[in-house]
């Protein structure tokens, strides 16, 4: 059987790039350099060594410089790869506890209070952080279908918002626990720190985030 390697290399412009601008840096670092051996002192030259010192530390910063580029490369290659690997995802449903978006239709959300909670609190905040809604739940709860109303019963918006749930034992405050939903996977995107995930009204996670995945209801 045949094995045929793979390698994966700089982009042809970005190598050319690279070299020319650390070139015409080698080319000022000599400049510099002959300027100072011709205006030196006659009578205290610079020693020969801090020629060699400078030198040396331009090669290095020389090759740190192609290091930090080859290491740009590889993880923009690898970034591509990941989101190849998450390709697959977009059109299922990821459950996490990331913002919820409310489109007017309700949320199933996955919840649970503190343990020994008798009263058990849905806290919906805006994207400016504002409190737009507080709802009274069962602390046995462990589902929820949120209507997306505020305090008064009026429908929110449709936006982004932040849900949290408040435990309470004889009226004190045990706890604030993170409240999960599904949402459909729109697409994957590469990012600083690795693919994203792009789920309905824009909410951006990574991989991680997700804590289970469904498929999407026909």
């Amino acid at each position: 059987m045949d094995i045929t390697a793979t390698t994966s290399t700089l982009p042809q412009s970005t190598q050319t790039t690279s070299k020319s601008n650390i070139s015409s840096d080698f080319d000022t670092f000599l400049k510099m350099l002959t300027a100072q051996i011709q205006n030196q002192d006659p009578l205290n030259p610079i020693d020969s060594a801090d020629y060699a010192v400078q030198l040396a530390t331009f090669s290095s910063v020389e090759q740190q410089t192609l290091t930090n580029q080859k290491l740009d490369a590889l993880a923009g290659l690898m970034n591509v790869q990941g989101m190849a690997q998450l390709a697959p995802w977009v059109g299922q449903e990821a459950r996490s506890a990331s913002p919820v978006y409310m489109n007017g239709t309700p949320v199933s959300l996955s919840l649970k209070a503190d343990a020994g909670a008798d009263r058990a609190v849905l806290v919906v905040r805006d994207a400016q952080g504002n409190t737009v809604a507080r709802e009274d739940i069962s602390p046995t709860a462990t589902s929820h279908s949120w209507a997306g109303a505020d305090i008064t019963g009026t429908p929110l918006p449709n936006a982004t918002y932040t849900l949290s749930l408040e435990s309470y034992r004889e009226g004190v405050q045990t706890g604030i626990s993170p409240v999960e939903s599904y949402a459909r996977i729109q697409e994957v995107q590469t990012g600083a720190t690795g693919p994203r995930l792009i789920l309905a009204g824009g909410v951006s996670l990574s991989a991680d985030q997700i804590t289970a995945l469904r498929s999407s209801n026909p």
